[in-house]
């Protein structure tokens, strides 16, 4: 690898955490006019195009039964259980920047499931950073209350920890069981079964009436070019080359500079309690991940 190469490769993590924060408000500004599951099954069929042409042009190796049962496993989690979640969140009213920083603390869970499932050790230091980031998600919701509008309610939290247990799981199961499978085609199948499972959440559980607003139509583009293309072909990426606590590691970038987006575009504030929440939850992912990243 050139030193051009290598120093490209260096910015892809923070191009990730650009694209993927992008994605809640992308799904803010089309989920006032489509129910959350119909425009992921919508996103879902155009992410299928798009990637059964980049497969046809770039020529990618087709996978084994095998290989593609599993990567449609982690388009379940990652994809299904993630966006759905998060999606189902923000369509009960769950303000953008409170649902990246929950699920923003995918590192935490991610070091505990490695932990269990995976036998890696974890230091009296990253267990204190595990009891941070819990008490930095207590400040923000009890910041809540005067610092952003809407409420929170039961349906979104249960949906928005299922996302952060999904995408969690998935990392690892990606990095277990995707090694070598070409990352176009992997892709392909991940969408496959997410699309699987949004038709059927869709047309069973919602009217799939829409109103089809310019802000759809530019919500829909972004979610597919920038999210589903972009940012999840980086992921592949970061998972198939680094350690998954690696990986995970950047996740916590995400929710200030989301956050910082629902400011700047929706006017979405926090309280100063919720403000050092989310200084405490990122201080807290970091002890969690030092260790892990230290030694690579």
């Amino acid at each position: 690898m050139s030193d051009f190469q290598t120093r490209l490769v260096r910015w892809v993590p923070l191009l990730f955490v650009l694209l993927w924060s992008t994605g809640f408000i992308g799904a803010k500004y089309g989920l006032p006019y489509i129910e959350p599951f119909y425009l992921l099954f919508i996103r879902m069929l155009l992410t299928l195009v798009v990637f059964a042409l980049l497969m046809r042009l770039f020529r990618a190796k087709g996978l084994g039964l095998r290989q593609a049962l599993h990567q449609m496993v982690v388009g379940l989690l990652v994809h299904g259980a993630y966006l759905g979640g998060v999606f189902a969140a923000i369509s009960w009213q769950m303000p953008a920047g409170i649902a990246s920083l929950l699920v923003g603390l995918q590192p935490l869970l991610t070091a505990l499931i490695a932990w269990q499932w995976l036998g890696s050790r974890l230091r009296a230091l990253q267990w204190g950073g595990l009891l941070l980031g819990l008490l930095g998600v207590a400040l923000v919701l009890a910041g809540r209350g005067s610092g952003a509008s809407g409420e929170l309610v039961w349906p979104a939290l249960l949906a928005v920890l299922l996302a952060l247990v999904g995408i969690s799981i998935g990392t690892l199961y990606q990095k277990r069981f995707g090694q070598g499978v070409d990352l176009l085609s992997g892709t392909f199948y991940q969408y496959l079964s997410t699309a699987l499972l949004m038709g059927l959440l869709s047309f069973g559980f919602e009217s799939r009436d829409v109103d089809w607003q310019p802000e759809l139509f530019l919500a829909l583009f972004w979610l597919v070019v920038g999210l589903s293309v972009s940012a999840i072909m980086l992921l592949m990426l970061m998972i198939r080359e680094g350690e998954a606590a690696r990986v995970a590691s950047y996740f916590y970038l995400v929710p200030p500079v989301t956050a910082l987006e629902a400011w700047w575009l929706f006017d979405e504030s926090l309280a100063p309690v919720a403000l050092g929440g989310i200084a405490v939850a990122v201080l807290g992912v970091y002890l969690v991940i030092r260790p892990a990243r230290a030694a690579l």
